[in-house]
């Protein structure tokens, strides 16, 4: 959609919203643009000043998706940190103790570990769900 401003030949102004460029020229030669004071067809388009972003405006844009993304970061990790809190840790047994739980071998539990690339490829053809967790800083100490 775009906003053209407008005004009539008695020098009213008003603003129209249109699809585009070539639907405000069909309107306004089926004479479909009314001026809503004085019912003139007699239409034209006003010179407009674009909607730009200043410097300031940008930056502030910058500052809230910074913010937002340092949040979601955050809530990750915080996520994963609780996940592990009450998940057992298998270490390298990971696809191995994961295809036992899918099919009833041993107990239903949250586990965590290590697999390989194409650990996690068989474990996904079996129909087993598993989902990779981000590193944590905590995790390079």
């Amino acid at each position: 959609m775009i906003r053209f401003s407008l005004y009539c030949s008695s020098n009213h102004e008003f603003e129209g919203w249109f699809r585009n460029n070539a639907d405000f020229d069909s309107q306004l030669a089926a004479e479909q643009i009314r001026c809503p004071l004085c019912n003139s067809t007699q239409v034209q388009k006003s010179l407009m000043a674009p909607a730009v972003s200043t410097g300031r405006q940008q930056e502030k844009i910058a500052d809230n998706l910074q913010d937002t993304q340092k949040r979601l970061v955050a809530e990750i990790h915080d996520q994963v940190r609780k996940f592990r809190q009450n998940a057992d840790y298998v270490g390298d047994k990971f696809a191995e103790e994961a295809r036992k739980i899918h099919f009833g071998e041993t107990e239903t539990r949250g586990i965590y570990g290590k697999a390989t690339t194409d650990e996690v490829s068989s474990l996904l053809d079996d129909g087993v769900e598993v989902m990779s967790l981000p590193s944590l800083p905590e995790d390079n100490n």
